[in-house]
């Protein structure tokens, strides 16, 4: 018997659709058998995947570590492994960028599993009990925000992926240039608005990440809406909690939709494996079309396959989740992937959330932005 080691994150979207697809593998390959371990959210975002390829085989990756993983030689580059083909039609059938967030150097190292952005959330069954509707424009969103009824993940990894989606709504894109994160005019701009919203919501939610929100808008009746926070579909489908919550495309802003980060996760091979050959057939089973919008949605994965999100039976018993949120998707800003941009988005995450919770001064916060950006390019190695 081949054995496999994998490691993925610690959720029902990270851990059961693996398990699942591993233990149907091994009914179709016999001789082939897969573990799986998890890791926390906070570690799935932070830790080094080099000191992972080194321990396991395969591993669901987070795709701003694209850069460091080809650039070190720590996972394979799977194009070359992967038939013309099916690589083609992971392009074809890309949800939003999701491909292209795996390719670095002109090649595939991830396979688009999951796919996910900031979108919104909603408990209806609050919104009516008190006669509100579902927000539809930023004015909207700030007068619930006003009733005490709004969320956002406020740890310091997703108020940065927040701070770019206002900046991108604004009409600017971070990381336009080698010496500044945003113009100071956007940067200002998006900073004031999202602390006018931050001082709307509770001080606890800044202790929250996306997972923690949604449990505590299914577990209690406190929060009626989420404008955004990476999207989770196994909370819209029923039973999966005590309450149900929907799902949806964000906000207007300046009458177009806001733009949010892209996220979302990718399974790669570790070059260390001593199976590599039963690690790239296992991927390819996984990311298959048949198996995404079958296996992998069924046991609560979120596909990174376009034909699941389009699929109908799994939009029926997600409340149309998928259908409802493609657009943000398709529209969502995606990071950058150099080598030493990890470095960058795990410290200015702090900065950002620092003023969001204490107020201060704009254009120093984007000035410490700034130096941690720049210090982040000379960490590249290429």
């Amino acid at each position: 018997m081949t054995k496999l080691k994998g490691i993925t994150w610690n959720h029902t979207r990270g851990l059961l659709p693996m398990v699942a697809t591993a233990q149907r593998f091994t009914e179709l390959n016999p001789g082939i058998e897969i573990s799986w371990e998890k890791r926390s959210l906070q570690e799935f975002a932070d830790a080094s995947i080099e000191d992972l390829a080194k321990r396991f085989d395969l591993l669901v990756i987070d795709h701003p570590w694209t850069g460091f993983g080809a650039n070190s030689n720590v996972i394979l580059p799977l194009s070359d492994y992967l038939s013309s083909e099916y690589i083609k039609d992971q392009e074809i059938n890309t949800v939003g960028r999701s491909y292209g967030s795996y390719v670095f150097h002109d090649k595939l190292w991830a396979l688009p599993i999951d796919a996910a952005t900031p979108v919104a959330a909603a408990r209806l069954d609050i919104l009516e009990k008190q006669e509100l509707k579902v927000p539809q424009t930023y004015d909207d969103l700030l007068a619930l925000a006003k009733k005490g009824l709004v969320a956002f993940a406020g740890i310091p990894v997703d108020v940065l992926m927040s701070f770019y989606m206002y900046c991108c709504s604004l009409g600017e894109a971070p990381f336009q240039s080698e010496e500044k994160v945003i113009s100071v005019e956007t940067g200002k701009k998006a900073l004031q608005m999202f602390r006018e919203l931050a001082q709307l919501i509770d001080p606890a939610n800044f202790n929250r990440n996306p997972i923690q929100v949604y449990e505590a808008m299914v577990n209690t009746d406190e929060i009626a809406y989420c404008p955004f926070a990476y999207g989770y579909s196994n909370y819209s489908r029923t039973g999966y909690s005590k309450n149900l919550l929907h799902f949806y495309d964000l906000v207007k802003l300046n009458d177009q939709p806001m733009i949010s980060s892209l996220g979302g996760t990718g399974l790669a091979v570790s070059t260390f494996s001593q199976h590599i050959p039963e690690a790239i057939k296992y991927a390819e089973f996984t990311g298959s079309s048949q198996v995404q919008q079958n296996i992998f949605a069924d046991n609560g994965g979120q596909p990174g396959h376009l034909q699941a999100w389009k699929n109908e039976r799994i939009n029926g018993i997600t409340h149309n989740y998928f259908i409802n949120t493609l657009p943000a998707l398709e529209r969502a800003f995606l990071r950058p992937r150099y080598s030493g941009h990890m470095y960058f988005q795990d410290h200015a995450g702090d900065v950002v959330r620092d003023y969001l919770m204490k107020g201060g001064n704009e254009e120093a916060v984007l000035s410490a932005m700034n130096e941690l950006y720049v210090k982040s390019l000379n960490l590249r190695t290429a």
